[in-house]
């Protein structure tokens, strides 16, 4: 009798399903297309299916939250939400040393980009884990972020005494150096803030600019990647992560691979190409009207006076605010990988 109860009882265990892990999600902008081409589809349909139902995903977004910018992964780390995914340079502020993440004017293409964001992943695992009690599943990019300008300019010196809104804070390190004014304003603000003369050129996305209908208040476009390439970073609450077993982890972290990360970078440099030519006229436009901005050409020396000013006066004055231990390991991973190194 004993050994048929234990039977019976090994049976409706093996015949149990699997308890539903429930997660509360909070994704980037609900307007841009990284969140509806490749979040909101990984997280409300690809994840829960790969899973055969065992996650359940309660998806939303911090502009529909009305988040600040800022608090996202603080409020991560104290359990708040259990996945939260948004621009990493929104959390400077508590992790200075994260700047070196999103580099601007290092990477000229989506595979050089990738190239950074990978030989970073282990500081930026790092900079989650200590900082924000979180565990580091991705990091995605906007498009490079580019200079759209509600003002005439033909060149990139002629940025030089304008008010410029910077997508990060080492943006705006290089905006001032090359004599603009950094102009703190947040993206949904921005429209405004060029049409009532508050800033007379911003930076952000050139996909992101189209979506939001920046055309409408800015007449000229610089496609030259100076703020660099906005990385993406998803992370979820460390306490639910080590609270999830081993096979849900590897399911997770193998499905936020092939199913959000990767597309996400394969499109990621014929998304600029397109949006310029839907900014501008130039060419055909995928994703809907084309606009009529007028397309500036960056020179080489124009370039090269911006890289030089990053290399020489932005990296270092970045490297003494994070900590020399902060430099060297920049150094030995993306510095290695760019071919830069902090002196």
């Amino acid at each position: 009798m004993k050994n048929a109860l234990a039977l019976l009882a090994a049976t409706t265990a093996l015949a149990a399903p699997a308890l539903a892990e429930d997660l509360s999600v909070v994704g980037s902008w609900s307007s841009l297309p990284l969140h509806n081409q490749y979040e909101a589809p990984f997280w409300g349909t690809t994840l829960p299916e790969a899973s055969g139902g065992t996650i359940n995903v309660e998806l939303t977004t911090h502009n529909q939250m009305s988040l600040g910018l800022g608090d996202i992964y603080p409020l991560l780390g104290q359990g708040v939400y259990d996945v939260a995914m948004t621009v990493a340079d929104y959390a400077v502020a508590d992790a200075p040393e994260l700047e070196g993440l999103d580099v601007p004017l290092l990477a000229l293409t989506a595979d050089e980009a990738r190239a950074m964001v990978d030989a970073a992943r282990p500081m930026v695992s790092d900079i989650y884990r200590d900082r924000f009690n979180s565990h580091v599943l991705a990091i995605a990019p906007y498009p490079p972020q580019v200079v759209f300008c509600n003002h005439e300019i033909a060149s990139l010196a002629d940025l030089e005494g304008l008010k410029v809104r910077a997508s990060g804070r080492m943006t705006a390190k290089l905006l001032e150096a090359l004599g603009a004014e950094g102009v703190n304003v947040s993206f949904a603000e921005v429209p405004g803030a060029l049409q009532n003369g508050v800033v007379d050129c911003a930076v952000t996305g050139a996909g992101s600019g189209y979506s939001a209908g920046w055309w409408e208040v800015s007449t000229h476009l610089l496609p030259i990647p100076l703020g660099g390439w906005d990385s993406v970073v998803t992370a979820i609450n460390l306490d639910k992560w080590n609270s999830l077993d081993a096979d849900t982890q590897a399911l997770i972290s193998s499905e936020v691979v092939s199913g959000f990360e990767d597309p996400a970078w394969a499109s990621a440099q014929d998304a600029l190409v397109n949006d310029i030519a839907c900014l501008t006229g130039n060419g055909e436009c995928p994703s809907g009207e084309a606009r009529s901005m007028t397309l500036v050409e960056v020179s080489d020396e124009d370039f090269a006076h911006a890289r030089e000013i990053l290399t020489t006066e932005v990296l270092p004055e970045w490297a003494e605010r994070a900590g020399a231990d902060w430099a060297a390991r920049w150094n030995e991973s993306v510095g290695a990988t760019v071919g830069v190194t902090i002196n």
